[in-house]
């Protein structure tokens, strides 16, 4: 009180009020981990009608199968996805292609090819697989060996070697291949939850496989894996699939910049791994790439 009289009396007012600190502006909020809408329409709700249109596929040549040959990085989900498709159409997991939960080598090291059964014994979707060895930074599967597959000059069962390529003089040259030994559609695995494409040897090696292809006239389509260990939000919700932005940005963006896919050639898949029962979603997002391939072979082996 003292202090509040002797300023009136020394001043003839009152000091002004001390200022406030102006308090510093709210954050802004978190950016969202997930778009408000799809950067691509889900095919979601479509399982049952994409499955009967597999079931009812029958090429327009007769005597032909489709066959589609896989081909990426040691671990990036080849075996798997073959198995994954095949849970799809006979509705239960399956791993008849074999695969290893320890990475750094290629447990592929054949070339083999998978019929998937379609109904009773004895009977088979048109279309195979062949699944190939892995490529690795200094050793896995030569590039040359790919291209021979996709002539059709390997034979079911050869053993890669990492070393060299398949002679001319070796009993799995097949040296007259056929329509039917060709490859009619190129896959390129690659998995989501890892950095594979900023090593220059392995986009090298990628790329050389994709400029054969088109060489070749063969249509070529990427999967891209393991998306729910690469966005927890996919791990939580597979719908979020096509709302991350991580993936769309760090995957779908990068893979097609740095390898030449159209983003509207790259399928993101989650394949069964852990699971003992199949479920809806998971197939949708198979039988959406399974049909690509499809349709892409068919345009293919009709053009020849």
């Amino acid at each position: 009180m003292f202090l509040y009289f002797n300023s009136i009396l020394s001043h003839g007012k009152l000091d002004p009020p001390p200022r406030r600190r102006t308090p510093p502006p709210p954050s802004p909020p978190p950016s969202p981990k997930v778009l408000p809408q799809e950067w691509r329409n889900g095919p979601w709700g479509k399982k049952a009608g994409d499955l009967q249109i597999v079931k009812d596929y029958k090429p327009f040549k007769d005597n032909i199968q489709l066959r589609i040959m896989l081909y990426g990085s040691v671990g990036a989900g080849k075996s798997s996805f073959i198995n994954s498709v095949e849970s799809v159409l006979r509705r239960r997991i399956t791993d008849r292609a074999k695969t290893d939960a320890i990475g750094g080598k290629s447990f592929t090291t054949s070339y083999k090819a998978y019929t998937i059964q379609k109904g009773g014994p004895g009977t088979h979707y048109p279309f195979v697989f062949n699944d190939i060895m892995g490529l690795e930074k200094d050793a896995g599967v030569c590039v040359e060996d790919i291209k021979l597959a996709m002539k059709g000059h390997v034979k079911d069962g050869y053993n890669f070697n990492p070393c060299s390529s398949l002679s001319a003089n070796n009993q799995h040259y097949n040296s007259d291949p056929s329509l039917n030994d060709r490859v009619h559609v190129l896959v390129c695995i690659i998995p989501g939850n890892t950095a594979a494409l900023q090593n220059d040897d392995s986009v090298r090696k990628l790329r050389e496989v994709r400029l054969a292809a088109r060489d070749m006239g063969i249509p070529e389509i990427a999967i891209l894996t393991k998306i729910d260990v690469a966005c927890p939000e996919v791990g939580k919700d597979i719908r979020n699939v096509y709302k991350s932005k991580y993936l769309k940005k760090r995957y779908i963006d990068e893979v097609s910049a740095v390898l030449g896919f159209p983003p509207s050639c790259i399928f993101p898949v989650k394949n069964y791994n852990s699971e003992i029962e199949t479920s809806d979603d998971t197939d949708t997002l198979i039988l959406s790439a399974l049909l690509r391939m499809i349709e892409c072979g068919e345009d293919f082996v009709n053009d020849l």
